[in-house]
């Protein structure tokens, strides 16, 4: 079927996020062409505030509001610790647990020479900067146990361990409630590499 351009023009748009196939383009196209014209203007207002009122840490690189973001800023956080994680999204989740209290750092993607991003596309140079300039005495590594968070972990602990920093990562395994015969052997595997004492 040919659409009218400006139909044509909104699914590709939506061709752009990701996962979005041509199929899910269009349902969406069309979901937006039936919602009322007041909440396509709260939703075009929305897009348009959050690119204009979001900015980069210039500390951290977490997507934020101001710079330093809130929590760089905040005094009640132990500044001695920094997770470092691959994205925003991450720190979120880890944020929404209320267990860590101390630093980020997000180093913006991980090395993956594949798809051409090596060490010096990610924030990993400014995070040895923060390691000169700060008291930290851990950097915990959180990144996602797939080929390239272990490539990138496996970097950053070769750069990390000179300065005398203690490196840990977080504990992969079993979610909890999870059956043990429904998890894959690398889940597995993770789960006893990780295990502690009792």
């Amino acid at each position: 079927m040919i659409y009218p351009k400006a139909i044509a023009a909104l699914i590709e748009q939506f061709q752009k996020f990701p996962s979005v196939g041509p199929k899910s383009a269009q349902r969406m196209a069309f979901y937006l062409l039936r919602m009322p014209t007041a909440d396509v203007e709260n939703f075009a207002k929305a897009i348009i505030e959050a690119k204009h009122n979001t900015h980069t840490c210039d500390v951290c690189f977490n997507l934020s509001a101001s710079s330093p973001c809130e929590i760089c800023s905040s005094t009640q956080r132990d500044r001695s610790v920094i997770c470092v994680v691959s994205e925003t999204k991450d720190l979120i989740a880890i944020e929404k647990t209320n267990e860590y209290k101390g630093l980020y750092h997000v180093l913006q993607g991980l090395i993956s020479p594949i798809d051409g991003i090596g060490a010096e596309d990610i924030r990993i140079k400014e995070l040895l900067n923060r390691l000169t300039n700060e008291e930290v005495k851990e950097i915990i590594l959180a990144l996602s146990p797939s080929v390239e968070g272990e490539a990138t972990s496996l970097y950053l602990t070769k750069l990390i361990k000179p300065f005398g920093i203690k490196v840990s990562r977080i504990a992969f395994g079993l979610p909890v409630g999870a059956d043990l015969e429904y998890a894959d052997e690398m889940t597995i595997a993770k789960a006893i590499e990780g295990r502690h004492e009792i």
